[in-house]
């Protein structure tokens, strides 16, 4: 099972530097995936999660992979409806030829509503508008004299059924986001038996999970896969991989703004998980 990091490209501290270190940091530990987030504009209800600045994903992951050489790179996950699907098809593509072919791109539908009214899109059309949308971007790239790029692998977000069926219908991969060590077992099932019902291959399985470690154990029903002790966290991503998934996302950002001005903690962590499974022949 490979692993990847996403790296917060949002709040006081975050810079080009800063980036940058985090990009190298990332790389030079071995791991296999670099993502960012997406938000365009940082309305109330986004700044009060991801406050500013905000550094878009293609404009950043353009620029990291400049100063990278093998570590693939993502988002985590783009939202479709607030970009012209041509725009995007465009984009990615362009950043997926520019990188060698490293561009993997996590998908979603959303959630901040004024952020929707900014861009003027439709809320309460975001679901439909991701499925057109996706359509369309993967038509443009069979146009391959014009787009010239490689197939890009679409990762699709949403921990609920319709995120599964999107998943399956239009993705390459299933993409949840940060749920507790029991849920997962019980969704991959799921997943399964949607994509019986729909006649369709069960999508791979590319999870995203929190990062944050503890002193002591973390007893707490509620906790989220990835929070606790070092051993809590190596027991998380043990489980993930038994239940087939090719890649983990680590997400080291809990809602701590400090955290994004000092790194070091969630470094050392990652760090870690890193010689782990070093140690046990997955790198």
């Amino acid at each position: 099972m490979q692993i990847g990091v996403n790296v917060p490209n949002f709040g006081p501290g975050t810079d080009p530097e800063m980036l940058r270190q985090w990009a190298q940091m990332v790389e030079g530990l071995g791991f296999d995936l670099l993502m960012v987030s997406d938000h365009i504009a940082v309305t109330p209800d986004v700044a009060e999660q991801y406050p500013a600045p905000f550094y878009e994903p293609f404009t950043t992951l353009s620029w990291l992979a400049g100063v990278t050489r093998r570590v693939r790179l993502g988002t985590t996950v783009l939202i479709v409806g607030y970009r012209h699907p041509l725009l995007t098809a465009r984009m990615a593509a362009n950043l997926n030829r520019l990188s060698g072919g490293r561009l993997v791109l996590g998908v979603g539908v959303g959630w901040a509503r004024q952020e929707f009214e900014a861009l003027g899109v439709p809320f309460r059309r975001r679901g439909a508008l991701t499925d057109e949308y996706l359509r369309a971007m993967r038509e443009a790239w069979q146009d391959t004299d014009d787009y010239d790029t490689g197939a890009i692998p679409i990762w699709v977000g949403g921990n609920s059924d319709a995120g599964m069926r999107r998943a399956v219908l239009l993705g390459d991969a299933w993409h949840p986001l940060r749920f507790t060590p029991g849920w997962l077992a019980e969704a991959a099932g799921r997943l399964k038996a949607i994509a019986d019902e729909l006649d369709r291959p069960v999508p791979a399985l590319m999870p995203r999970i929190a990062l944050r470690e503890t002193p002591e154990p973390v007893t707490d029903p509620d906790r989220l896969a990835g929070v606790g002790t070092i051993d809590q966290i190596i027991g998380d991503i043990d489980r993930i991989r038994l239940l087939g998934a090719e890649t983990v996302v680590l997400d080291p950002f809990n809602g701590d703004l400090t955290e994004i001005r000092q790194p070091e903690r969630a470094w050392r962590t990652l760090a870690a998980v890193a010689a782990y499974h070093k140690s046990q022949g997955d790198r």
